[in-house]
């Protein structure tokens, strides 16, 4: 194992709440639409600039974007809680001499407004956004380019997701691909596509690391 790669909503962070916030108010403003976060959660694919371009019905999506930006921003600290088991398991990673790197829907800005304020800006070495991809997850792309940047073999990586389009991602870039239900909300409550395994404790993950990384040193 040389590398991880991470999805980042529902599976790095529990950021799900704010994504759905920074949509409604924006719907809201400019459609005079209240949605809810399953509304909200069917969207999900593109970027978040992506998701407004195609859903909203307002002509002015460029001033919606602003605004998303603006409230995930202003809200950030509130509705994102910092979460010390995944700290300590990055770190742990970090210092095993492992590779680390997101592939994400979301927008290399909101990315960053997220990464920053979770102190995590200094942990991966690559970042693969919404705006990086033509064809965004289930589709493989995300992850093959990852595993490019990276410089490493599909066999050597594990990506980890929480919605059913990382598992399928996963499995068709040929990466051993695991399910994760360990933050209070995620994408996918009962996989379709079944991934190598499931984890639903961070601990219990960096456990089965443990174990790995001690097998392919001996």
């Amino acid at each position: 194992m040389k590398a991880i790669i991470f999805d980042f909503d529902g599976t790095l962070a529990n950021t799900l709440p704010i994504c759905y916030y920074s949509f409604q108010s924006v719907f809201k403003e400019f459609d005079n639409r209240d949605l809810s976060n399953e509304d909200i959660k069917a969207m999900f694919g593109p970027s978040e600039t992506g998701i407004i371009k195609e859903n909203l019905i307002h002509l002015n999506k460029e001033q919606a974007i602003e605004m998303y930006y603006e409230k995930y921003l202003e809200n950030h600290l509130q509705l994102v809680k910092q979460n010390h088991e995944m700290d300590e398991l990055l770190k742990y990673i970090k210092n095993s001499g492992l590779k680390l790197a997101i592939v994400t829907g979301k927008a290399k800005r909101s990315l960053d407004i997220s990464l920053r304020a979770l102190q995590m800006e200094d942990l991966f070495e690559v970042l693969v956004t919404g705006d990086d991809v033509i064809d965004p997850k289930p589709h493989p792309e995300g992850v093959i380019k990852a595993l490019s940047f990276l410089n490493v073999q599909k066999e050597d990586v594990i990506f980890i997701g929480d919605s059913e389009a990382d598992i399928v991602a996963g499995l068709q870039a040929e990466v051993v691909t695991i399910g994760v239900q360990w933050l209070e909300d995620y994408q996918t409550v009962e996989f379709t596509t079944q991934p190598n395994q499931v984890f639903k404790e961070i601990n219990d993950f960096k456990q089965f690391l443990q174990e790995s990384i001690l097998q392919t040193k001996r």
